[in-house]
């Protein structure tokens, strides 16, 4: 084929157009499965050495001997571990320990499940707080539109009861949690209690639908939500049943009488929020069963915060309350307004004008305040819970490192005797596992993949040194060590041996057929007759097949091309020479080609790769087909190479193996041979770092991406994508693209 591009640079690089196409191995593999001819999936046949037989086992004559023949069953003693038989003397004092260190830990077990459902308790009264604030709220702040003729929809009453239904919800979710805890037995009376006032809850909706309905009564409605407050609020004493710490007991009993003391404040804001008016410009009217009823929880609040100083510790007390006692002139105002307020009939009437809204915003300061005061209360006791719980896993760890202190005591005789039993036959077998599993495999390894003379071969030893049984089966092992590594080293040496054979006769092969490729272009540029001609071009393409295939036993053999292209050669012209080298070649279809140029050391490798692929692609795919080959040049100044096929595709097991191959060619053996082309593509793509992927297409069969890195594709600079094939070459580019 004269002036066709040559990998070798012996030619031009326009290759001429030419005819015929010469008869090929088929095969009926999917394609890309394997190299035309060669089996991809499964090893094929059996390797050497897999499997050898042995030779027959010499018998030394029997002797009589009084010893047992086996090793005997597995419970007999002379089949026990040392350290299990040193164990097993102590087992039974062990044993008895054990049990009482057990019991011990059980009684702390049950503690902290008491603990647990106290911490349950402690939820459950938060949330029962956060309820009954809602609650309180909700009474306060529509206590002066309800009794002015709001309605329940206006936003001043929807946005309160929609927050006291979000609490309701959180509150009635924690109940579910005490429900289950109680299905041991504990906390009966808690859950009773739970349903009895979930019951209560229930019936919220009828206390709303007539809350302030009824002029100069607000004492009906505030005694509604005040039963359910103070249900809520008795909660708390529930959690005395999960423990019997007197401190906790304190703490929940403080907590309740200060949380009724808020409650009777609370009373008080709303009698006065329903009697005063809504502008500031009248009196407010306060109706006398309210006065007196507002009065009593004033009274309630005085009696309630004493209980608490007492339960709280007088000192404690006074330090918590001084946010509501001193130093807040908001607070002594509200307190002084409502004293005079509920403590004279017609108290409203001798003060200034004022409006619920001014009251409610100045007496939520207080309400804030004592709400402050509870959350920390409520911290306390979960504070008081955790530290109750800790004390009890710390004696629970205590009591258990005492069953550990005695079991180590018990066992470190044994264990020190053992100790130097054992000790050699814990090394040999470690020394032995990782020899086996780590040292041999990679010492085999670093012997095929270099000269053997370029490896230390020395062997390690086990490190056993001693006269007895043990050092001696320790020596033995260090012979067989050696020994192996002897017949890798020997293994190594004579795979070089053999791929250097293959290398001698790959380089005479390649002389002997470019010779045959010279003479085979200068007959055809003689020859005018046509058919003379293409058998002209059937016998140039057979040559180049089997130059590929010396090739290829040069890639096998670990060697690369004698001889490179020393400057750049563009890709179109690179992708012309991989047609060229294929028997269908005019199948094939160049388009999109970049005006990159690919660097002269890689063209052949290439080359090679390339037409390795475009071959698989045409005889894997009908005759009638096009494969398309397309390039893009990436921003980064990679170049993605495509060729698209559309033949009968391959599984996605099929593609998941051979890409794996791809990436990391396995050791030359003789399944290498039978698909010798997938290991070469490999190899080639490895030694240049370019990335190869198969991958399905989308109009059926099978697409191969080959990506070329920077230092391929113009030595690092970026290519400038063109169109079609323009600048590709001349007529006869033209007529292999078509």
């Amino acid at each position: 084929m004269q002036g066709r591009f040559k990998r070798d640079g012996s030619a031009s690089a326009e290759p001429e157009p030419h005819g015929g196409t010469g008869a090929m191995p088929g095969s009926s593999s999917p394609q890309h499965a394997q190299i035309p001819g060669r089996p991809v999936s499964g090893d094929g046949g059996d390797r050497p050495g897999a499997s050898a037989p042995g030779g027959p086992a010499e018998s030394a004559p029997a002797r009589p001997s009084k010893e047992p023949s086996g090793p005997g069953p597995r419970i007999a003693l002379r089949n026990w571990r040392i350290s299990t038989r040193l164990v097993s003397l102590l087992a039974l004092p062990v044993v008895a320990a054990t049990s009482l260190g057990a019991l011990r830990i059980n009684q702390s077990m049950d503690d902290i499940q008491q603990l647990d459902n106290m911490k349950l308790l402690t939820d459950m009264t938060k949330q029962a707080t956060e309820l009954a604030a809602a609650l309180q709220e909700e009474r306060d702040q529509s206590a002066g539109p309800l009794a002015h003729g709001a309605k329940p929809t206006d936003f001043s009453v929807k946005g309160f009861r929609e927050k006291t239904d979000r609490a309701l919800k959180n509150f009635l979710d924690s109940s579910e949690q005490i429900d289950r805890a109680s299905e041991d037995g504990n906390l009966q009376g808690v859950r009773e209690n739970l349903v009895q006032i979930a019951g209560q809850l229930g019936d919220l909706s009828k206390t709303r639908n007539g809350a302030f309905a009824q002029e100069r009564n607000a004492t009906q409605t505030v005694e509604s939500y005040h039963r359910l407050i103070e249900n809520l609020v008795d909660i708390s004493q529930d959690m005395a049943e999960a423990t019997s710490n007197p401190d906790m007991i304190q703490r929940t009993r403080a907590l309740a009488s200060f949380s009724a003391a808020k409650e009777y404040a609370s009373v008080q804001r709303a009698i006065l929020a329903a009697a005063l008016p809504a502008s500031n410009t009248t009196f407010g009217d306060l109706s006398e069963n309210d006065r007196l009823y507002a009065e009593s929880a004033q009274q309630s609040e005085k009696s309630e915060t004493a209980a608490f100083k007492t339960v709280y510790g007088e000192a404690d007390a006074v330090e918590l309350l001084l946010p509501i006692t001193e130093g807040n002139s908001t607070i002594q105002a509200t307190d002084t307004y409502a004293r005079r307020a509920l403590t004279n009939r017609d108290g409203l009437k001798t003060m200034d004008k004022r409006s619920y809204r001014d009251w409610l915003d100045d007496s939520g300061t207080k309400i804030l305040q004592m709400k402050n005061i509870e959350h920390t209360l409520l911290e306390e006791m979960e504070q008081k819970a955790r530290e109750l719980r800790s004390a009890t896993e710390r004696d629970a760890i205590i009591s258990g490192a005492l069953i550990l202190l005695v079991l180590g005591v018990s066992l470190v005789g044994a264990f020190v005797v053992a100790r130097s039993m054992i000790r050699s036959l814990r090394r040999l077998e470690d020394t032995a596992t990782k020899v086996a599993q780590e040292r041999l495999p990679e010492l085999v390894k670093q012997l095929s993949e270099s000269d053997p003379q370029d490896v230390d071969t020395s062997v390690e030893s086990v490190g056993v040194h001693s006269r007895d049984e043990i050092g001696r089966v320790a020596a033995a092992f260090d012979d067989v060590h050696r020994e192996a590594v002897r017949l890798a080293a020997e293994q190594a040496l004579l795979r070089g041996n053999v791929n250097a054979m293959f290398t001698n006769l790959s380089r005479r092969s390649q002389g002997l057929i470019q010779r045959q490729l010279s003479l085979i272009s200068e007959l055809e540029s003689r020859e005018a007759d046509p058919d003379q001609l293409s058998s002209l071009f059937k016998l140039d393409h057979l040559a180049t097949r089997m130059r590929r295939n010396g090739e290829n036993l040069l890639v096998l053999a670990g060697e690369e091309p004698g001889r490179r292209w020393t400057r750049p050669v563009p890709l179109v012209d690179v992708l012309r020479a991989a047609a060229s080298e294929v028997e269908q070649y005019e199948r094939i279809e160049l388009s999109s080609v970049p005006t990159t140029e690919v660097a002269g050391r890689v063209v052949n490798d290439l080359v090679h790769l390339l037409a390795e692929l475009l071959e698989n692609a045409t005889s894997f795919s009908s005759p009638q087909t096009k494969v398309k080959v397309t390039g893009h040049a990436l921003p980064d100044g990679r170049v993605l190479i495509e060729i698209h096929d559309t033949g009968i595709g391959l599984s996605p097991e099929d593609l998941a193996a051979i890409n794996e191959r791809l990436a990391s060619p396995p050791t030359v053996d003789v399944s290498v041979s039978r698909r010798m082309g997938l290991f070469v593509v490999g190899r080639l793509s490895q030694r240049h770092g370019i990335r190869i992927q198969l991958r399905p297409s989308d109009s059926g069969g099978t697409t191969a991406l080959v990506m070329l890195p920077v230092d391929v594709a113009q030595g690092g600079k970026k290519p400038q994508g063109m169109p079609g094939q323009q600048g590709a070459g001349g007529p006869a580019a033209a007529a292999a693209a078509a």
